[in-house]
């Protein structure tokens, strides 16, 4: 959606610049605003990948300090890691 509004944008301004504009001018405006725009959408699903991976590091984190937590309360509590303790 974000993407799409920006292109609409971009399209009336250029629209409205081109008026005045020799042909060659308005092709090489073209150019620089397909460029942006395309590089744009980039940062943004570069943007999406990184709060993804950050989410799924942050959940990998997470099971280890419960899985470290879960063994040291096994310790304190007189079993061993796989639970079958001999106490």
């Amino acid at each position: 959606m974000k993407t799409t509004t920006v292109l609409a944008i971009a399209l009336g301004v250029g629209a409205l610049a081109a008026c005045n504009q020799s042909p060659k001018e308005q092709t090489a405006d073209n150019i620089e605003a397909n460029a942006e725009n395309v590089a744009d959408t980039i940062e943004a699903n570069a943007d999406n990948a990184t709060d993804a991976m950050e989410a799924n590091a942050q959940n990998a984190a997470d099971d280890v300090r419960a899985a470290g937590e879960n063994k040291a309360d096994a310790v304190r509590n007189g079993a061993d890691a796989d639970g079958n303790s001999a106490n």
